[in-house]
């Protein structure tokens, strides 16, 4: 087995659903989003352990991840969020995935398919209200719903739009969050003096679950809030007094493979970027930007060893990174190291953002394939 490996704590997963349960009540339904493999987490144990705490459904960006939770059996409603390619349609039917359509082509073609292979297929509308990205346009959303409710092939079963900057608290985006609510609840309302029933009715990512109780609706979308960590315009402090109280999923560990004396003024690494002010211990630690731990977090970040604090020094190479361990350093060859999203002093993968100007979803992302998922229930390695 590779030194570098993520641990993946259920149990930590199962209380984050919990302490959003908590927050949105008993009769609002929870879509957990593994698209991404699950934000870089592994799709099918989170998919699999999050219907098993009470999570309705999951929701997926591409018809191939949707395609791979049937194959790996789950039978819970699939969200697919993204917009598909026409020959993927077949699959869509056959996966019985819940597209979010924008637009009369697209719904008329999957009808078509839908037809023609004696299926029905269960889809949401998708409607802009301000992300202007995917969806139609408020004034379009009744007669186009209309239209999907008439098709044979089609079953109407939800009505969603999507918060642009839910996440941040500046005055202004807290106003828009409000305009694209309002935008939003007069569609439904439409819908329904128009005689349309808009079936699960769908808004909220994490930041709508933190800051804006109002869009809750019927049912949330919280992704990284769910992973551990919070929507950028909340800190730990934050989420605590709002009731969420949540962890880490993910923690990033390694070993200890190399150890070596280094002498004052010998410089280590690619561009001797770090230079020893004195003697000390370097240990070289099997984790590198090719396992999409940041290049750039050379000199700007820590790992644990026996619960301390230990700088990063050098730049980050493609396979290796290098960590000061200090003079006459007790640390023996082969240690474990806790590289992000363990207890203090670790750093979590929202500080590690922070310092390489990206959001804490990239980071866990990132974390590349070649680094063996291990999944833990209250410490114990499965």
């Amino acid at each position: 087995m590779r030194a570098t490996r993520a641990l993946i704590h259920l149990d930590a997963f199962r209380r984050n659903i919990q302490a959003v349960r908590s927050r949105i009540g008993e009769r609002c339904r929870i879509c957990i989003p593994v698209k991404a493999d699950a934000y870089g987490h592994g799709s099918l144990r989170i998919a699999e352990a999050g219907l098993e705490a009470g999570a309705y459904c999951l929701a997926v960006a591409s018809v191939q991840e949707g395609a791979e939770l049937r194959a790996g059996g789950i039978k819970a409603p699939i969200l697919l969020l993204s917009q598909a390619m026409p020959g993927e349609l077949p699959e869509i039917v056959r996966s019985s995935l819940i597209p979010l359509l924008s637009d009369l082509e697209f719904a008329e073609e999957l009808a078509k398919i839908a037809v023609q292979l004696k299926a029905k297929v269960q889809v949401h509308l998708k409607v802009d209200t301000g992300m202007c990205r995917l969806g139609c346009r408020p004034e379009d959303a009744v007669s186009l719903a209309g239209a999907m409710t008439a098709m044979k092939g089609l079953v109407y079963a939800g009505t969603a739009t999507h918060l642009s900057v839910a996440d941040s608290l500046s005055p202004q985006d807290i106003e828009y969050t409000g305009t694209q609510l309002e935008r939003f609840r007069a569609v439904v309302e439409s819908m329904r003096q128009a005689g349309i029933d808009p079936g699960i009715v769908h808004a909220a990512n994490s930041g709508g679950v933190v800051f804006h109780p109002d869009s809750r609706f019927d049912m949330v979308r919280p992704g990284i809030l769910l992973y551990g960590y919070s929507p950028k315009g909340a800190d730990d402090t934050g989420l605590a007094a709002c009731g969420i109280p949540v962890e880490p999923v993910m923690e990033l560990v390694s070993n200890i493979v190399f150890i070596k004396e280094v002498k004052k003024a010998e410089s280590v690494s690619y561009g001797r970027t770090w230079t020893a002010a004195h003697d000390t211990t370097i240990g070289t630690i099997p984790v590198g930007y090719a396992d999409g731990f940041p290049r750039s977090l050379g000199g700007q970040a820590h790992v644990v060893i026996r619960g301390e604090a230990r700088p990063i020094v050098g730049r980050i190479c493609m396979d290796q990174c290098l960590v000061d361990l200090g003079p006459g350093s007790p640390v023996k060859r082969w240690e474990e190291v806790s590289v992000f999203g363990g207890p203090p002093p670790g750093l979590g993968a929202d500080v590690l953002a922070e310092r390489t100007g990206t959001i804490s979803y990239e980071i866990t992302c990132n974390i590349n394939k070649r680094v063996e998922r291990m999944y833990c229930e209250q410490g114990a390695k499965k």
